[in-house]
């Protein structure tokens, strides 16, 4: 296990390596291990309802998870209540807000967002719950989450 301050320097290396506009990246496992380690961290999942009724979601501490649809179903139109809903889940802007999604497009957007919205711990969580497609073009068999092992209950 590391340590948190490992963690987030490599969140932070990442940040400067890509240019990212929010406070850095995380792979799944570290995601993971912040979580453990950061009880007031909150892992803000943007998939929208309908992927979590037939996906899935991740498991993590008490009180640590948050939906918080980025785009809405049907339709994929934006959810124009996104920072609100955030500001209202999170509380403080300097806690730690990792956002996940099917395979870590809209997690940066939201990321981006919520930076640019004064959220000073705003990381993007890489790979997704689901990752990348295989050469068959099923997820959760290359990358994301769940392929990584960590705790997830299925819809």
């Amino acid at each position: 296990m590391s340590s948190l301050e490992q963690i987030l320097a490599q969140a932070d290396k990442r940040r400067a390596e890509h240019q990212l506009t929010y406070a850095g990246a995380l792979s799944p496992a570290e995601a993971f291990e912040l979580l453990q380690l950061e009880p007031k961290a909150r892992l803000v999942d943007v998939r929208t309802r309908a992927e979590l009724d037939w996906v899935g979601r991740p498991l993590v501490g008490d009180g640590q998870y948050v939906h918080i649809e980025w785009t809405r179903y049907p339709g994929g139109v934006p959810n124009p209540e996104f920072v609100a809903q955030l500001r209202e889940a999170v509380g403080s802007p300097d806690t730690p807000v990792l956002f996940l999604c099917r395979s870590a497009a809209r997690s940066k957007l939201a990321a981006v967002t919520a930076a640019q919205q004064g959220f000073t711990r705003a990381y993007d969580l890489l790979e997704g719950f689901e990752g990348d497609k295989d050469g068959n073009g099923h997820r959760k068999m290359v990358s994301g989450w769940c392929f990584r092992g960590l705790p997830w209950m299925g819809a």
